[in-house]
């Protein structure tokens, strides 16, 4: 089966915006510690006024919980078996191992970094989170393992995952036919929140902006570095073939016609392909300056070696998040990322006006990790993991219809996430307040360089290591 492919319906069968409480400054209140000081331990009880004060301060559009004591079953409602009085059982499916394991762990690791967060802070409605891990290499492997985590006595209440689209098409498919509610913090492909779902949300961005930012990219900003007419320039998309890259292409065309500007080729690839060689034949062919290229690990150092060995390059690779926002990559290709651009969820290098708390995040990540991070899409998922299990708190209950009402009722303004979002979400279960940034690799640094207030670095109209004259 092509694990890029979405499976079809008959196969399928705290706190928002803020760096983690008590542990280091806190930037959007009056709260803060001492370099290094470390407060004392506070009881459970006493936890819980300092999370709604906090979330107060810190997030005028999200009330939290009132405290309440957890559900008894016959005593006003019965109780979902995923909810005991002891704990939430809530699933994180992600790709643990397979060709997006890199990205799965780092995405997996925001969430584990919010369920922390809240639990120190007394947990939801007094319970503790507890979560459980599901393997999703590939989507057959997604499909299986959602249904275990769905089903029997310890079953979870709800379902997070899982970055990569295909996954969450499949994934989601099954959480939407047995009613449990599925929040995707990663995973772009329009399609997810398209499709009619009642049960499925999205905290980050879709395809659609990806694409429409990166062709902005070229028009207002590349264009006029070079000193060029945007319509003059040639365009080519490139794009691996799974509902993820195609996603953004189909973005990308629809904003290069609109802003009057033609497309040079549109080439497609399967993941991880071999012949590169044909398609570098296409591209430059096509006398492509600039590449849109969306793919996933596994596809970009392939794709920069084969432009090494054929002697050509374009003016300007511009990537659409996936590889081309991990150091890992970076570290591959050296100097050869210099100057790449890259569209994606926050990176860690962004201006802290635009992403408050961006940096104390960073600190305790590598606190907790004893490493960088290595991507921004654990930024991304903590904000978006944050933003459920405040919902989930207000709801007081697994219950699907109750936790849509919940999440439907979120209204955090842009700017007070740490990602530098919002959330609003509409009926579709898309967060309408989620914008992707333009970023660029500068001295092995994955900078943002747009919006203004965002940035922290100025656009450089070239690629590091030009190794052949332009096409």
């Amino acid at each position: 089966m092509n694990k890029d492919r979405p499976l079809s319906p008959e196969a399928a069968g705290e706190r928002p915006g803020v760096a983690l409480a008590g542990r280091f400054r806190l930037h959007a209140c009056r709260i803060s510690l001492q370099p290094g000081q470390i407060p004392p331990p506070m009881p459970p009880a006493a936890r819980r006024p300092l999370l709604a004060g906090l979330a107060a301060l810190l997030l005028p559009g999200i009330r939290p919980a009132q405290s309440q004591a957890p559900a008894v079953p016959g005593v006003g409602q019965t109780m979902p078996p995923a909810v005991t009085v002891g704990e939430w059982r809530l699933g994180a499916l992600f790709p643990f191992t397979g060709p997006f394991a890199l990205m799965g762990d780092e995405a997996y690791r925001g969430l584990e970094m919010a369920a922390d967060e809240r639990n120190e802070a007394g947990g939801l409605a007094g319970r503790q989170i507890r979560l459980l891990r599901g393997d999703a290499s590939d989507q057959t492997q997604a499909v299986s393992e959602v249904r275990r985590l769905t089903s029997g006595e310890g079953r979870v209440a709800c379902v997070f995952g899982t970055t990569i689209s295909a996954l969450a098409l499949a994934a989601s498919q099954v959480t939407e036919a047995l009613g449990t509610p599925y929040f995707e913090l990663g995973a772009i492909a329009d399609a997810l929140t398209a499709r009619g779902a009642r049960f499925v949300f999205r905290s980050c961005p879709r395809a659609m902006e990806f694409g429409r930012l990166s062709v902005d990219a070229v028009a207002d900003r590349l264009a006029p570095a070079w000193k060029a007419d945007p319509r003059a320039l040639r365009i080519a998309i490139l794009a691996e073939d799974g509902p993820y890259g195609q996603s953004v292409a189909a973005a990308q065309e629809d904003r290069l016609r609109a802003r009057g500007i033609p497309l040079a080729v549109r080439l497609s690839f399967p993941s991880r392909t071999t012949d590169l060689g044909t398609l570098l034949g296409q591209l430059r062919t096509a006398r492509a300056e600039v590449v849109l290229h969306s793919a996933y690990p596994g596809d970009v150092v392939p794709f920069f070696r084969a432009m090494r060995e054929a002697r050509w390059q374009p003016r300007m690779v511009i990537g659409a998040g996936g590889a081309y926002s991990l150091s890992d990559t970076a570290r591959s290709l050296g100097q050869e990322i210099e100057g790449v651009m890259n569209v994606d969820v926050t990176p860690f290098a962004t201006d802290e006006a635009a992403a408050p708390g961006v940096g104390s995040f960073a600190e305790a990540y590598k606190r907790k990790y004893g490493a960088e991070p290595r991507s921004g899409h654990s930024l991304a998922t903590y904000a978006g993991a944050a933003v459920f299990l405040e919902a989930l708190s207000r709801a007081g209950t697994a219950e699907k219809e109750r936790l849509r009402a919940a999440v439907l009722a979120t209204d955090l303004p842009e700017g007070k996430a740490v990602t530098g979002w919002g959330a609003l979400f509409d009926e579709s279960g898309q967060n309408t307040r989620a914008r992707p940034l333009l970023a660029q690799w500068q001295e092995g640094r994955l900078v943002t360089v747009a919006p203004a207030p965002a940035a922290v670095g100025a656009l450089r109209g070239s690629l590091g290591a030009a190794r052949a004259a332009p096409p």
